[in-house]
């Protein structure tokens, strides 16, 4: 360890000068404290620190110590349910330590050493391993197996290995690699935070991630593997719409990494998760749950952190072969924190203050994101594989082919005023490929989600389509598409309306209007907090477009043939298509009930005929 002394303090920024042997990126201690560190700038024997901790009280001259270690995170058993700060220090550890209020120079590993974990190996001394091989198991709880993975660098012969009872720290094994080297193996990881985790190749990404969501899995899809954002203003949704992403997607592991959020609303997270039961496992959502909490009265640095500590613990999950939803609540409060150390290294601004590199991290943050062939052996634990301490398949044949995984990641944006043009919006569109746009408008009017359907758009249709025609009904994206039609026609016929009034549309028209009106308020519009309505699987939104859209090519028949548009349009089978979204999912019966009466009542010539049965 290196040791070099204080020379300037500008808020989280420290200059020290005496670190020679230093590189970028490492690890520093700074002060009598231990303040924890990282070197984001080298000139001669002169680094620029952040610091991930409050500064007062340091000033030149103060010691500043060197791990020549870069920032990295503990990857092992006892991730899941845990919450930590932005460089990954267990909360509920150092809430124990000094109480509610945490302490400067506090730290804490992020795995736990004492306790104890079943291990169960999966192969023998004497089978070759190579990096990524899945070497054993651990029933993390109830949810979730963990797969203990050979370290990507580690190659050759087991030399040893057992199952028992271990700490993430004891030796579980030995390698002897094809150096000649033995290394020593334990269900303990450490990886640097800012270099991604390697696999053997990226694959295309086709499947949806469900979201129970409607406006989101019918109009502007998400693939798993996917990376989408969600921009909008203050009060419009987004922090809701995420939780409910990390509810109920169907994915095996939630990291949700709070950067630079209120307080409030990762309390609503702690206070919900370990309550609500997830709908594939039966089990709290928390036990598949990885929370980063680094709130807004947290040191702004750590901010910068967060986001990299919550991408690399998903792409430990990834290469276990699981899906991944990563939300990053929000990146704007990143990217200031970007701004603020880059104002403090004096360097060139660029668009609104925000550092000329920005663009630049937004993208290599999203890049770490998609649907990839790990390393190592598929085996019998590859994705979707059952039970755990079964033999790997380690055949030639086997191992050419590795387990998949994926990362979907979703990043919120929060523009000042809800300007999309700002820099953060405007860099992140460039590299995702899902734009869920939240509109301010809509949110006053009580329409939630508020997601604007004309402005929002979805580059996956294309690859999901065949997915839904396969699983759900071949005509779902022509479904879809008819309902996106109408609402766009809708759109071109709304000023008309307001200027002259709706007799100023043809019958046909007002049909339209009609059924644009039954897909925002019967289909968009969606309550988070009903339990008969927080989620809709992929079946069911199906049924409720059909059945919409079903009344309406039946209203126009009606009205062709002599149907009244106000007996049509006060049809009784209307009540029954509003509420037909709080069904529940086993009685989708219902819609062709639904169905026989819309074709009952919306008949011609006169009033639309009949009572609803």
């Amino acid at each position: 360890m290196e040791q070099g002394k204080v020379a300037k303090v500008a808020g989280p920024l420290v200059v020290a000068e005496g670190l020679v042997e230093s590189r970028m990126y490492d690890l520093v201690q700074v002060g009598e404290e231990g303040l924890m560190g990282e070197i984001i700038e080298m000139r001669g024997d002169k680094a620029s620190i952040q610091v991930y901790e409050e500064t007062g009280g340091i000033g030149p001259g103060d010691p500043v110590m060197s791990t020549g270690a870069p920032l990295s995170v503990e990857l092992g058993p006892g991730m899941l349910e845990a919450v930590y700060d932005g460089v990954q220090r267990p909360l509920d550890v150092l809430k124990d330590r000094t109480g509610e209020f945490l302490a400067r120079g506090v730290t804490a590993p992020g795995l736990d050493r004492d306790r104890v974990w079943q291990f169960v190996a999966s192969m023998k001394p004497g089978d070759r391993v190579e990096g990524g091989d899945i070497i054993g198991t651990v029933q993390e709880n109830v949810v979730l197996e963990h797969r203990v993975l050979v370290p990507p660098s580690v190659s050759g012969t087991l030399e040893e290995i057992s199952s028992g009872e271990y700490t993430v720290t004891d030796l579980i094994g030995r390698v002897a690699t094809d150096d000649g080297d033995s290394v020593e193996l334990t269900m303990m990881q450490k990886w640097p935070v800012r270099v991604a985790r390697p696999y053997k190749r990226k694959l295309g990404a086709s499947e949806p991630l469900t979201t129970g969501t409607r406006v989101i899995d019918t109009f502007f899809p998400v693939t798993k593997g996917g990376v989408s954002c969600i921009p909008g203003p203050f009060g419009a949704g987004k922090t809701v719409t995420q939780h409910q992403i990390a509810k109920w997607a169907d994915a095996q592991v939630v990291v949700f990494i709070g950067c630079g959020e209120r307080g409030n609303e990762m309390t609503d997270v702690l206070m919900e998760f370990p309550e609500l039961e997830d709908p594939y496992s039966g089990e709290p959502l928390i036990k598949r749950t990885v929370l980063v909490a680094n709130t807004s009265n947290m040191p702004v640095a750590a901010r910068e952190a967060s986001v990299y500590t919550g991408i690399t613990m998903a792409e430990y999950f990834r290469d276990m072969g699981y899906e991944v939803v990563l939300q990053a609540d929000s990146t704007s409060r990143w990217a200031e924190a970007m701004r603020e150390i880059s104002g403090r290294l004096e360097e060139m601004p660029g668009e609104e203050g925000f550092p000329a590199y920005l663009g630049t991290r937004l993208a290599a943050f999203y890049e770490r994101a998609g649907k990839v062939e790990t390393l190592g052996a598929e085996g019998d634990h590859g994705a979707g594989a059952e039970g755990a301490g079964d033999e790997l398949d380690l055949t030639p044949d086997a191992r050419s082919v590795g387990r998949t995984g994926s990362i979907t990641v979703v990043g919120s944006v929060s523009p000042p005023g809800g300007d999309l043009s700002e820099p953060v919006v405007q860099n992140t569109l460039r590299v995702v490929k899902v734009f869920w746009a939240l509109e301010d408008r809509l949110a006053y009017e009580r329409h939630f989600p508020a997601i604007d359907w004309l402005v929002s758009y979805s580059l996956y249709l294309d690859r999901v389509s065949e997915y839904w025609g396969e699983h759900v009904h071949p005509d779902f994206r022509e479904r879809r598409d008819q309902c996106m039609a109408i609402l766009q026609r809708e759109n071109e016929l709304a000023e008309i309306v307001r200027l002259v009034g709706m007799e100023a549309l043809s019958a046909d028209e007002q049909i339209l209007m009609e059924t644009a009106k039954s897909v925002r308020e019967d289909f968009l519009q969606q309550n988070a907090f009903r339990d008969d309505d927080q989620f809709t699987s992929l079946a069911k939104q199906y049924r409720l477009l059909q059945t919409i859209l079903h009344f309406h090519e039946r209203a126009l028949e009606a009205h062709a043939q002599g149907a009244y548009l106000a007996d049509i349009f006060e049809a009784p089978v209307r009540e029954r298509i509003a509420r037909a979204k709080y069904l529940p999912e086993d009685e989708m019966d219902v819609f062709d009930e639904i169905a026989g009466e819309i074709d009952t009542q919306l008949v011609g010539p006169g009033r639309a005929g009949g009572e609803a049965s």
